[in-house]
């Protein structure tokens, strides 16, 4: 969910509002499962040792995160959990596919509320909650009882990873357009409320043939700060959080490198994972 993290892929055909499939323009504009992967499997690597088996994408929608994980390794299991149905039901029509048959019997996907994904989603070395997805959880309190679910249901060494979407342009009503191969992905910050911290954000996609995909995806949920992230998994039980941010290239951009640190620059617009230990 949410403002993207660059992607590179392509449509493989001229795409129309009327042909377009919001799910594929979704992972085409706003997913990067390859470089989300690459980074949750080194990290994990790196602070436990070994490689990482079991991984659960909570909010998982398409479970294109989960496809990804099973196809790193011949041993690796992934669920997927996610409540709704219509999303779920694309995932098993079109994500799981594409998959080799033996990588399909490796992923399960669950209908069920993340706070409680049942004996299928206990024990897992790896649970990720990506896209900003946690924000859906308006209630400071709700969103506590959720990490602490997590921290109870993780492996005996297993890792929590979230992201995080800040900056004071995250905190504005704007909008921001970015030319894809095939099409345009719009993201509305349409109202962001200052004083409850709710916002109302939606994805558009525009076609060269000017149609318009108009909120193809509506986000109404609480923009949670960085401060406030790490407060709630400290407030859950979570052991040590860090922060992993986003080192720059020779012109001052995003290089794709996430490293732990404890202080970070006063970016307008700004992505870094979340990494909490039990």
């Amino acid at each position: 969910m949410g403002r993207p993290q660059k992607k590179k892929r392509k449509p493989k055909s001229k795409l129309t509002a009327a042909t377009a499939d919001r799910h594929v323009l979704y992972g085409l504009s706003v997913q990067n499962v390859e470089a989300e992967i690459d980074f949750v499997d080194e990290t994990f690597k790196h602070l436990r040792g070994r490689d990482a088996k079991s991984l659960r994408e909570d909010f998982c929608g398409t479970a294109n995160s989960a496809a990804e994980w099973v196809k790193r390794r011949e041993d690796n299991l992934a669920i997927g959990v996610d409540l709704d149905t219509e999303t779920l039901e694309w995932a098993r029509a079109h994500t799981l596919p594409a998959l080799a048959e033996e990588q399909q019997a490796r992923v399960t996907l669950l209908e069920r509320d993340v706070r409680d994904p049942g004996p299928e989603g206990i024990g897992c070395d790896i649970v990720l909650a990506m896209n900003f997805s946690y924000w859906l959880l308006n209630k400071r309190d709700d969103l506590v009882a959720y990490f602490r679910s997590v921290r109870e249901s993780l492996g005996p060494d297993g890792l929590f990873f979230l992201d995080h979407y800040g900056g004071s342009d995250a905190l504005t009503e704007t909008t921001e357009d970015r030319e894809l191969d095939g099409f345009t992905y719009v993201w509305d910050q349409d109202k962001y409320d200052p004083i409850s911290g709710m916002m109302t954000a939606y994805i558009h996609f525009k076609f060269p043939d000017g149609t318009k995909m108009k909120k193809a995806f509506a986000y109404h949920w609480r923009h949670y700060t960085l401060p406030e992230v790490q407060d709630c998994l400290r407030d859950a039980g979570f052991a040590k959080v860090t922060v992993y941010w986003e080192g720059e290239d020779d012109d001052g951009e995003g290089d794709g490198v996430f490293s732990p640190a404890e202080e970070g620059d006063a970016d307008p617009a700004f992505i870094t994972y979340i990494v909490a230990q039990p």
